[in-house]
Formats: C-alpha cells, sequence, structure tokens
C-alpha cells in the first residue's frame, strides 16, 4: 500500500528559539505599525490563522487584505533572514536519520505545516532537509486558515498531480500540538506526537495518539512506526 508522512516543521523538524516570532511581529509592524503587547498563541496554527486573530486584536476583524499584506510581509521577512536560521535555528534530534530511513524505504514524505509554502521551502532548505520531502503536494499555512483543512488539501494535491493518492488511513502526521493530531484524526489518518515543541510529553500522551515519542532520536523505532 502507497505510504505519505506528512511533517510539520517548527517544533518537530526544526525549532527557531522565538526567532519565527520575532519575525511574525516583524511582518505585523511592517503593515500595521507599532504593536501593543501581547501576541496571539502560535503553537499548531496557521500562519493565515496567526495573522487574522493578531490583526483582529487590533481591530481589523475580517479585513482579508490585510491579512494578506501580513503574510506577504512574513514571507519577505523569512526570506531576507534566510542567512540567519542556521545561526538561531537546529535540526531537532533524530530528523535526518528518520528522513533518510525512510526514504530509503521508499516511503514518500512531505509536510503539513503552518508555514507558508514560501517559508517552509526557506527553512528546509537551509537546512537540506528539502532533498527527502517532496513539497509539490505539502500543505501549508497559506493555503487555509483552519489546520484540520490541510491533510486533505495534501491528498488532493498529490491526487492531481500524480493521479492517485494514498487512503487516509495509510497517511501520517507527524506533529509537536494538540492541533497536528486535530488535523490527523479529522481527516482519518494517523499520528504521531513527538515532545519537541512546547506540549510536555505526558499532556501529548494524554490525547491517546497512534503514537508519541519524547523526540525522533529512537530513529528505528520510529521509522518503523511511520512504515507501517
Amino acid at each position: 500500500m502507497d505510504r505519505l508522512v506528512l511533517w510539520d516543521i517548527d517544533g518537530t523538524l526544526l525549532r527557531s528559539y522565538g526567532f519565527g516570532v520575532e519575525l511574525f511581529a516583524a511582518a505585523m509592524r511592517a503593515v500595521v505599525g507599532p504593536l501593543p503587547p501581547g501576541r496571539p498563541a502560535m503553537a499548531g496554527k496557521t500562519d493565515r490563522q496567526i495573522a487574522t486573530e493578531w490583526l483582529a486584536a487590533l481591530g481589523a476583524t475580517g479585513d482579508t487584505a490585510l491579512v494578506e499584506q501580513v503574510l506577504a510581509a512574513l514571507a519577505e521577512a523569512v526570506r531576507g533572514a534566510a542567512p540567519e536560521l542556521r545561526g538561531r535555528s537546529r535540526v531537532l534530534p533524530g530528523v535526518e536519520a528518520v528522513l533518510e530511513r525512510l526514504a530509503r524505504a521508499g516511503v514518500a514524505q512531505s509536510v503539513c505545516t503552518g508555514n507558508l509554502a514560501a517559508n517552509a521551502a526557506v527553512k528546509l532548505r537551509c537546512f537540506g532537509l528539502d532533498r527527502w520531502l517532496d513539497l509539490e503536494v505539502g500543505a501549508f499555512g497559506d493555503h487555509h486558515v483552519d489546520r484540520r483543512a490541510l491533510v486533505p488539501l495534501a491528498l488532493a494535491a498529490r491526487l492531481r498531480r500524480d493521479g492517485s493518492a494514498p487512503p487516509a488511513g495509510a497517511v501520517w502526521v507527524v506533529g509537536d500540538t494538540p492541533n497536528d493530531l486535530a488535523a490527523a484524526r479529522s481527516a482519518g489518518a494517523r499520528c504521531l506526537l513527538v515532545a519537541t515543541g512546547n506540549t510536555r510529553w505526558a499532556e501529548l500522551a494524554a490525547l491517546r495518539p497512534d503514537a508519541v515519542f519524547g523526540d525522533l532520536g529512537e530513529e528505528h523505532a520510529v521509522a518503523t512506526v511511520l512504515a507501517s
């Protein structure tokens, strides 16, 4: 059976230790000017959702034109910050080994991420992770405001390009937040969660995903699960 693994990026493959928040705030300032203290929670959300919520908190509810301006500014900010990404971010334990193991086993891999498509490509390229990931059939944070819509979008992209796509039950979503699990469950996909973001292992395990690991460092075990 055809298999597909859809990877989250921030908190799962990479950590930027606040750099991403800085870039998002810079994009907001570029569009609306100085910002008051506070911001919406970001973990597990699409960039479109974050921009929408942040603007709403500033009184710009429903202003889709402003949302598009913020997303464009965010893409520009990330593109300009690419030289800094390697110094301020890192690949998380086991990531490269698991990606390589799955590729050798013939498992198709892409992304299901809240990042804009352009920003996902920049981040992954900076660390050479894009060589294992088929970004043409990924789902990204500019595709839909609701993360739960992303898995079907990735499968639709695969179907359009290749004429076939795996059934949802042969798809794994890998992430670090409850929203990754919600995205998988809403599409009938399976989910592996890792406690490499801001949510603790016990909290993730309590959600009863199909698999949960502290990180991807147990490379053989993780790859075996995802190839199943």
